[in-house]
């Protein structure tokens, strides 16, 4: 597998994202802990044994224990995965960072053992788009200009067709929204920063924001996206993806055309024509 020029531009800095994580405290990483509820979920529906795991995470404390004898390793650009050693990898909270998000599945899709399952889990495009709203807005209406504040998350569709893309059969896409509340904008910004969560994109403004923005932009969340209760209410979109290493023993996709019986037939319903 080929992987990108290292000096080609990048969307995410990750100098800078390795040391925001280190700042992470381990007492706001509750997206890690829902992630985990979710894999241990998803495995639970599943009729196989795992022996050989893998977690990719930037947090292995975390991650660590909760798969028995996982190897687990960093959300690097190259992975240090032994090829065909695996029967599962957890791609776990990371993938919403990766600068070759493709590339971090093939490296996933090349560890596995045939009908070895990958699961990821990743923050998709919700999040956070009551704070993207009301920073972009508010900086626009202050500078008259836009400056990049919030990383560009994958939608449910795209970020299954990337399963598809990296050679995974059985490919499945699903999506859990979970919703905290802070008290103004100033508290969330400190949460994330808590998560190892904050701005890294590679064109971030490289001076402090006007304190105006944020004066503004606390005032444009409150009138669109408060509680009841007063509460600047915050989505985190959690996107799980699974996939399957192909194999001989999975089932395959009926030929076009073969079926035995009409589905009309089952439904006790007539077969008509579609109008033109």
């Amino acid at each position: 597998m080929k992987l990108p020029d290292s000096n080609a531009p990048s969307l995410f800095d990750r100098f800078a994202l390795t040391k925001r994580r280190a700042r992470a405290q381990d007492d706001a990483l509750f997206l890690h802990r829902a992630a985990i509820d979710e894999v241990q979920d998803r495995l639970s529906m599943v009729n196989k044994s795992f022996t050989a795991p893998a977690i990719v995470t930037p947090f292995a404390h975390v991650w660590q224990g909760v798969l028995p004898k996982a190897h687990i390793v960093a959300d690097e650009h190259v992975l240090r995965l032994t090829p065909g050693a695996h029967d599962l990898v957890v791609h776990a909270m990371a993938l919403h960072w990766a600068n070759d998000p493709v590339g971090q599945l093939i490296q996933c899709h090349r560890a596995l053992k045939p009908d070895g399952l990958l699961l990821v889990a990743c923050l998709g495009g919700e999040t956070l788009h009551e704070l993207r709203t009301s920073l972009g807005k508010a900086e626009i209406e202050v500078t008259g200009g836009l400056s990049p504040r919030i990383a560009p998350m994958g939608e449910l569709r795209d970020l299954g067709g990337l399963l598809q893309r990296a050679g995974f059969a059985l490919p499945v896409a699903d999506t859990a929204r979970l919703t905290a509340e802070y008290r103004d904008i100033v508290h969330l910004m400190h949460d994330l920063r808590a998560m190892g969560e904050t701005n890294s994109l590679s064109e971030r403004l490289k001076h402090p924001t006007r304190r105006q923005v944020f004066g503004r932009a606390q005032d444009i969340y409150a009138e669109n996206f408060a509680t009841p209760q007063g509460r600047l209410a915050t989505t985190f979109e959690l996107i799980c993806l699974t996939g399957w290493s192909p194999d001989e023993s999975q089932q395959k996709p009926l030929r076009p055309g073969s079926a035995q019986a009409r589905l009309a037939d089952a439904l006790g319903t007539k077969e008509g024509k579609l109008s033109d």
